[in-house]
């Protein structure tokens, strides 16, 4: 049975203080429970210091983002060894923000997982179509390419090491939410997929998680839904108040 995952993305937000609270109470409440995997993705800046806190508890800490190579001239980028380095456990890659405000292509997203894996880093892999693509109906269409370069150069013995997310773009940050009928189709099409390019073993062992405007209101909802193992929380993620409930509606 795949053990739910819930991760919190705090995106580019929090200050140092109120950060370390967070991750603090996270960890207090959380305590040595092993029921549902909990994680937070915090900005870089926060990276070692939230790792610092959360050491020995059974919280991990996500990266939201590194660069395909291990070193050079790549100003403003962050190798994966130095994520390792800090503490990090996984990185979150093409995410919808990634791939929309900053243009990363397929390509790119597939060697920044084949880099991470390399790196000793597990991957949350990111997936998802525009409003415009689910109303052209190409839904399908988009998180097939997308899974398929995502996964092009990870081996069947890997994918235990990665989680995919999936975040239609158009409910991520608008307070629209797919439909727990909605999020179940898409997650049952991508573990279909999965069966294709590996087989029914590594398929039905596949977290998927949906992301997208996930809130205390409607994540119990949404997990409920059969293949939704877990959530990508953005916003809700940085608050306990909000975060916490939505930790324990996935147990």
């Amino acid at each position: 049975m795949r053990k739910p995952t819930i991760a919190g993305n705090w995106k580019m937000n929090l200050d140092r203080a109120t950060a370390l609270t967070l991750a603090r109470t996270l960890r207090e409440h959380v305590g040595t429970r092993d029921d549902v995997d909990v994680a937070v993705v915090p900005p870089f800046v926060w990276l070692a210091e939230v790792a610092a806190e959360l050491e020995g508890s059974p919280l991990r800490v996500g990266a939201q983002n590194m660069c395909a190579h291990t070193e050079g001239a790549f100003t403003g980028e962050v190798s994966g060894s130095m994520l390792k380095g800090v503490g990090c456990h996984f990185v979150v890659l093409g995410h919808s923000e990634r791939r929309h405000v900053y243009h990363e292509t397929d390509a790119e997203i597939d060697a920044k997982v084949r880099r991470a894996l390399d790196d000793g880093l597990d991957v949350t892999l990111c997936l998802g179509e525009t409003i415009e693509e689910r109303q052209a109906g190409a839904t399908e269409t988009v998180v097939r390419r997308q899974l398929t370069a995502g996964l092009a150069q990870v081996g069947k013995d890997e994918i235990a090491r990665v989680t995919l997310a999936y975040e239609p773009v158009w409910a991520i940050g608008t307070g629209l939410t797919a439909t727990p009928a909605q999020a179940g189709e898409v997650h049952q099409y991508l573990r279909g997929l999965a069966v294709g390019l590996f087989d029914d073993a590594v398929a039905a062992s596949l977290r998927i998680q949906y992301g997208g405007s996930v809130k205390p209101s409607n994540a119990a909802e949404l997990m409920a839904v059969d293949g939704v193992d877990g959530a990508l929380v953005g916003g809700a993620s940085l608050t306990a108040d909000d975060f916490i409930p939505i930790i324990d509606f996935a147990r």
